[in-house]
């Protein structure tokens, strides 16, 4: 017996939160190298990371917010979205932080912000990136 087609429509966000993510991952990197050799460049480096991890940050929530109004998108998994959600607010204290000039704007506080939300990020990275349950093609049922 042939199977009825059913379309079903691909999610969006979990694409603009890694995306986001491997930018505001890559501050930590650019933070350390900073405090490695003080070349004020790669505190530069940081704010343009994490503001730009920031933006897709929110590119991402629109996208998620399309993929519940579509109704490809399951219901949230909310720790998925508290470790996303913690580590976008934080990331939004760091980039406040890296506006101060060069080395206090890395050492300590900056630094430590960027390993948390690495942390967090990876975490959240490990799980697949999606903060919905995707829902299965044939029954509507989540998984």
């Amino acid at each position: 017996m042939a199977r009825p087609i059913v379309r079903t429509h691909a999610l969006l966000h979990p694409f603009f939160v890694g995306l986001g993510g491997a930018l505001l991952m890559a501050a930590l990197f650019t933070d350390y190298m900073y405090t490695s050799n003080s070349l004020s460049q790669w505190a530069n480096f940081s704010v343009w990371l994490i503001t730009g991890g920031l933006v897709l940050a929110l590119i991402a929530t629109i996208f998620l917010v399309i993929d519940v109004a579509l109704g490809s998108a399951g219901p949230i998994r909310w720790l998925d979205f508290g470790l996303i959600a913690a580590a976008a607010f934080l990331s939004l204290v760091n980039v406040f932080v890296h506006t101060r000039d060069a080395w206090t704007s890395v050492v300590p506080t900056g630094i430590t912000l960027s390993t948390i939300v690495t942390i967090l990020l990876l975490a959240a990275g490990l799980r697949g990136w999606c903060v919905t349950a995707i829902k299965s093609a044939g029954r509507g049922e989540s998984r």
